[in-house]
């Protein structure tokens, strides 16, 4: 799997490139349009000229087998996304978004977009189960409780970052000791982390630009 920032069909071109050539492989399993985060991503996604074009190609050539995007600001850009691609008679593989037991609370792609994707059978990518560390900052969950709410969604995966062994082990921990829950244990999770999670300062992907690298660098976006 690899992401692109580039909007346009020169920088998308440009960035599958060189990820090909890093990756020391002729195809992408999973190509993913990364950081759409702007209410105007999903329009320079899919204009003439724009990045949808370079990847159509790159996809009739072999290069790419599943087209897909991430996000982490807004549900909303996440529903503008679908519906642009709606418009233009295009259906994603997969969206990779933030799913966890505080933005159950607050602006919630869970509430708003994992229906969606559910309902047209597109794959859930779930990511920052602990909010990049900062939920835990809270003290309102456990990283098991953390990791075990976004799998009893209808995720296709649950990522997690592991940088070292003893992070790696909890994350084994987690995957060898899940169980469904039942509402009652959902309820009590979400009881947990209503009040922490209102103002969405535990998600500052959310309500800062402290995790957007296209907000640094503008020229990636091409």
């Amino acid at each position: 799997m690899t992401k692109i920032d580039g909007r346009t069909k020169a920088a998308a071109v440009a960035q599958l490139d060189d990820s090909l050539r890093r990756l020391q492989t002729d195809r992408i399993d999973l190509l993913q349009f990364h950081e759409v985060i702007r209410d105007s991503d999903p329009d320079r996604v899919f204009a003439q000229g724009g990045a949808l074009e370079a990847v159509r190609e790159a996809k009739k050539a072999g290069k790419i087998r599943f087209i897909g995007f991430t996000g982490h600001k807004s549900p909303d850009i996440h529903l503008k996304m679908l519906s642009t691609a709606a418009k233009h008679d295009f259906r994603f593989d997969a969206v990779q978004m933030p799913l966890n037991v505080m933005d159950a609370h607050f602006n919630s792609f869970e509430k708003k977009v994992l229906p969606v994707l559910t309902e047209n059978g597109i794959g859930v990518l779930g990511m920052k189960p602990m909010g990049d560390h900062f939920i835990l900052q809270s003290k309102t969950a456990t990283p098991i409780e953390c990791l075990h709410y976004p799998m009893n969604l209808p995720t296709s995966v649950v990522i997690t970052g592991c940088d070292s062994m003893p992070i790696l082990q909890q994350a084994l921990q987690a995957a060898r000791s899940f169980r469904p829950m039942d509402a009652s244990q959902v309820a009590a999770v979400l009881a947990k982390t209503s009040k922490a999670a209102l103002a969405g300062q535990f998600e500052l992907y959310k309500t800062s630009h402290n995790f957007d690298g296209t907000y640094a660098n503008p020229q990636w976006l091409g």
